[in-house]
């Protein structure tokens, strides 16, 4: 997961401007395991910024996005995008009924990633691994649900 100073250096040698904003949403996804929203990081730290705007924070996700700092995970069958911080070959569980997603390391994702390159021929850049289903909390509350 990159660390906060890697966030800001990065976007130092991209060109972008630093304003407080942006440095407190990059210190937001450096510090958090979560899987945030853009709403959900605006909601976060706009006490702290009365200026910020929900697009400030869309377009500072975008750029690390591009930059390779976070990932865009898509949803979580909430209909919005969620964001990860942690880059390192990991699987998301995504929870289809209260929409947590949880990171699970795995040394098989670590062997996959290089039988894909090698099979393929591609130099990896990043992965994204996405499971859906019910985590334990919504399986105790929707018993049946088998599919």
């Amino acid at each position: 997961m990159p660390t906060y100073d890697n966030f800001i250096s990065t976007l130092k040698l991209s060109g972008m401007r630093l304003t407080p904003q942006r440095i407190a949403i990059c210190k937001y996804l450096s510090e958090t395991s979560d899987h945030p929203t853009s709403a959900m990081i605006f909601e976060q730290i706009r006490a702290q910024y009365p200026s910020l705007s929900l697009m400030t924070v869309y377009n500072t996700l975008e750029r690390l996005v591009n930059l390779g700092l976070v990932n865009s995970l898509g949803n979580a069958g909430d209909d919005n995008v969620h964001y990860d911080g942690n880059t390192s070959s990991h699987i998301n569980l995504a929870c289809i009924s209260c929409h947590k997603i949880v990171d699970i390391d795995s040394p098989q994702i670590l062997n996959l990633d290089q039988e894909v390159s090698d099979t393929s021929g591609f130099k990896l850049l990043g992965v994204r691994m996405m499971y859906y289903g019910l985590c334990p909390d919504c399986q105790k509350l929707t018993p049946n649900i088998t599919h």
